[in-house]
């Protein structure tokens, strides 16, 4: 069996999801081969070529790919996966955006984001908003999968020596075109990414409260998160969203602030390895997930715990 995993990239760094994806296909065994598809991403490369386990990178250098339009990259990933036992992406906005794609253009069905590797043809994912796990087999010539990458421990970044390999194909579909992109600059760690997650939700009443939260997350070095109700309610950007129709995390500690506990919340973030929640609702169901448990008014003590830190 080789795997083929999507490398998860901005042409200028790899995605840390890309390793949890590489553990991923290390569960299901094989030589496991990275594509990474940009332009002048030659550092991406390098860095791939780096990551343990990997045994070899292709490289599909055109500017075709230089924003990684699904139109454009599906056919490369169809036209390349055709010739391997699994094709890999992490369940990001992008995973998801090429390899539906890429199966139906291989004529297979897709199995979305697995927490699981039972073997070379069954896995387990999430439904229900993950209060119920499925078992999946499928006979399928290629398996196309997207890979959550809370899921699975990252293998080392480093260890690795891969050959690098150009891959000449290139596929502009014509039908899409990069317009632009704004991009939210921030001190603190990337949401999938940080350590620690400090989140909001409707108890905080307002954007201007969540002062409190960005006060508390400086002093941990935290990243900051919002419930969907917070969202909507206009209290945040969107991209602070945590939950199933947000971003999937699971830091080390995540500090649920008057957050209810919603299903839809808890499905992006009861991976935690330490949840603490405070809500002055003693019978909010986030109490029911959480390691530690504060009732009490936030208002009150979010400040108090920013004077302990």
């Amino acid at each position: 069996m080789t795997i083929l995993v999507i490398a998860e990239h901005d042409n200028k760094v790899l995605a840390p999801a890309t390793l949890n994806t590489v553990a991923a296909a290390a569960k299901i065994g094989g030589d496991i081969h990275v594509l990474v598809a940009g332009q002048g991403a030659g550092a991406v490369a390098e860095a791939a070529a780096k990551v343990a386990g990997v045994s070899k990178v292709l490289v599909a250098d055109n500017a075709a790919y230089a924003h990684q339009l699904p139109e454009n990259v599906a056919p490369l990933v169809a036209e390349l996966g055709a010739g391997y036992s699994h094709i890999l992406a992490a369940a990001t906005s992008n995973g998801k955006n090429i390899l539906p794609r890429v199966a139906a253009q291989l004529d297979v069905d897709q199995i979305s984001e697995i927490i699981s590797v039972e073997s070379a043809d069954t896995f387990k994912r999430p439904i229900y908003a993950g209060n119920a796990i499925a078992t999946v087999q499928s006979n399928a010539s290629v398996k196309v999968i997207t890979v959550r990458a809370t899921g699975f421990d990252p293998v080392a970044a480093e260890g690795g020596s891969a050959a690098v390999e150009a891959v000449a194909a290139a596929h502009d579909a014509g039908t899409s075109s990069f317009v632009g992109e704004e991009l939210a600059k921030s001190d603190r760690p990337e949401l999938t990414a940080a350590k620690i997650v400090v989140s909001g939700g409707r108890g905080m009443q307002n954007g201007d409260n969540f002062k409190h939260l960005y006060a508390l997350a400086d002093k941990l070095g935290a990243s900051v998160g919002a419930s969907r109700a917070a969202v909507d309610a206009g209290f945040v950007p969107n991209d602070m969203q945590v939950g199933q129709t947000g971003k999937i995390v699971a830091p080390q500690l995540y500090i649920a602030v008057g957050i209810s506990g919603a299903i839809q919340h808890l499905a992006g973030m009861k991976d935690s390895k330490v949840i603490v929640a405070i809500n002055k609702d003693e019978e909010a169901p986030i109490f029911q997930v959480a390691d530690y448990g504060l009732v009490a008014d936030l208002f009150e003590a979010v400040p108090e715990l920013e004077k302990l830190v």
